[in-house]
């Protein structure tokens, strides 16, 4: 498994959403979850955290931002593999409808109206 390393800190980082500024056990606890929870979403594949040079896992708020999102779908008893295949398909289905958005609009066409 290849793994990224985390790029320099600069003073634009503090606003870069995906700036791994975090650490395994202040993700945990920023999240509201475990370690054993955010191994699990890296497991699955939902997020794949940045390692230091010491090798230690660094998260970025974005990647926070899905943990939860996976937390909540847990709490409500979805399974984790399910809970972590909702949020790939709800991101693919987001993707997909700004490209056609995109799309359309290098078109010259109207957006399509909600139904």
């Amino acid at each position: 498994m290849t793994t990224a390393t985390i790029r320099p800190h600069t003073p634009d980082s503090l606003d870069d959403d995906d700036y791994p500024a975090y650490t395994m056990g202040r993700a945990a606890e920023m999240t509201g979850t475990t370690p054993g929870f955010l191994r699990a979403l890296g497991d699955q594949g939902l997020i794949t955290p940045l390692r230091s040079d010491g090798g230690h896992r660094r998260f970025s708020r974005y990647q926070l931002r899905i943990a939860m999102r996976a937390r909540d779908l847990v709490d409500q008893g979805t399974p984790i593999d399910a809970a972590c295949r909702i949020i790939i398909l709800e991101d693919q289905l987001e993707e997909a409808l700004r490209i056609n958005e995109q799309l359309r609009r290098d078109a010259g066409q109207q957006p399509a109206a909600d139904t």
